[in-house]
């Protein structure tokens, strides 16, 4: 989100002053989901802010704050009123808000927002009226993470663990968190903020190949980790396509508190509902799309030239040409690249490129008028093509998440 800039004049001189920086936002959009300790640190924003400008009229500024400035209810998607959620949850890597979307529309309170990408925040913070706060790695950011919540949740980066020879001792029997070697893993700053705050559970997710990846000891080290922290650990692949028109291939992990639960508590995947109707890519079409989504005649016919070149050296690769009446390739965050994954046919014209809307669609996302007849209750994107496209490429599979989310939740609030 672009800063506001606010000028004064001192002595004579026009002064530029950036307010308020990314944390300073984040702290003053989290206001009304939680209490300490982003409380004070809102306060101590705005009193940072009132003592920068020398215009009248401040002295009101506290309440305005309070009631209206950052009121987050002004947004397709508010949080639920303040102590009437029916459970909370924290949105790590939280991209454009597919965790917080789902377990939102659940009852959920989400009370702690991290994610990195500065575009991805643009998304979040138009559909949501908060704003993440930054990079979870560093301390200054943990923070701000309440004390109790109920579930952690997060699409975490997948990446090798550099841990040979380090014992399963040694990996949790550090006081102070998960240092050492393990630093810089992401997975490992989830455990750490686990071990810290002991939810209820954890709702992770990641790529198929999780579970192959490293020759298997990234998944390895992943369930052994929680395990040792006396948590549950259940898994299962499961494919977006009975949820959208889409074949998207993802591996959920989840997890319960054994000191909660107690020690035979497992997760059913079986218990999740699958929808029974054949999803259709012709569902979430549009007839009518701006002409600079058709493929150029130079992007086409490289295209076709390296399908064929691949096919004749027996490889499969090349480009996508999707059937209306069933569901495409997955979706990367390289689609604004070429589109070649996924490429809608026309009549009499190159093949075309989804369109953002039907790129959000494609994930489940609630798009006017597509899956939607509430344009209030549409996703908002505010930023370029090329953005929307690597944020929808990285998102989860929305409705999904949900239909797992009706299981953990039902567990937990039998508790």
């Amino acid at each position: 989100m672009e800063e506001e800039v606010v000028y004064k004049k001192k002595n004579k001189k026009i002064v530029k002053t950036e307010w308020p920086v990314e944390t300073d936002l984040a702290l003053l959009t989290h206001y009304h989901s939680v209490n300490e300790p982003v409380y004070g640190a809102a306060i101590d924003v705005v009193e940072k802010f009132a003592n920068s400008v020398a215009e009248s009229g401040v002295d009101n500024l506290y309440s305005a704050v309070q009631q209206n400035m950052f009121r987050n209810v002004h947004v397709p998607f508010p949080a639920p009123e303040k102590g009437k959620e029916l459970f909370t949850f924290i949105d790590l890597f939280a991209g454009i808000g597919g965790f917080r979307m789902a377990l939102q529309n659940l009852g959920g309170r989400c009370v702690f927002t991290s994610e990195w990408d500065k575009f991805s925040k643009q998304t979040y913070f138009a559909n949501y009226g908060e704003y993440p706060f930054g990079d979870i790695t560093k301390d200054e950011t943990k923070q701000y993470i309440p004390e109790k919540f109920d579930i952690i949740c997060g699409g975490f980066p997948c990446q090798p663990f550099s841990i040979a020879g380090v014992s399963k001792k040694i990996s949790l029997g550090r006081s102070h968190g998960f240092e050492d070697v393990k630093q810089g893993n992401l997975f490992f700053h989830i455990a750490d903020i686990i071990q810290t705050h002991r939810p209820k559970a954890f709702f992770l997710e990641n790529v198929k190949n999780l579970v192959s990846h490293d020759k298997k000891n990234t998944f390895k080290v992943i369930k052994e980790t929680l395990e040792g922290l006396n948590y549950s650990f259940d898994h299962k692949i499961i494919d977006g396509k009975y949820f959208v028109p889409q074949h998207r291939e993802r591996t959920l992990m989840v997890g319960f508190d054994k000191e909660v639960f107690g020690k035979d508590i497992k997760f059913d995947f079986n218990s999740v509902e699958l929808p029974g109707e054949k999803q259709r890519l012709k569902t979430i079409l549009q007839s009518e799309v701006d002409p600079k989504y058709t493929l150029s005649d130079k992007l086409w016919n490289y295209l076709q030239e390296y399908a064929k070149k691949h096919k004749e050296k027996g490889n499969g690769f090349g480009f996508g040409l999707a059937d209306p009446e069933g569901v495409t390739r997955t979706i990367s965050a390289r689609y604004y690249k070429d589109g070649a994954e996924i490429l809608i046919a026309q009549d009499g014209r190159n093949p075309r490129r989804l369109i953002p809307h039907e790129a959000a669609a494609l994930q489940g996302y609630p798009i006017y008028p597509i899956n939607t007849d509430d344009p209030k209750k549409s996703l908002v994107i505010p930023v370029s093509d090329n953005q929307a496209y690597r944020q929808f490429g990285n998102s989860v599979v929305m409705p999904l998440i949900q239909s797992v989310g009706t299981s953990i939740v039902e567990i937990i609030r039998k508790e």
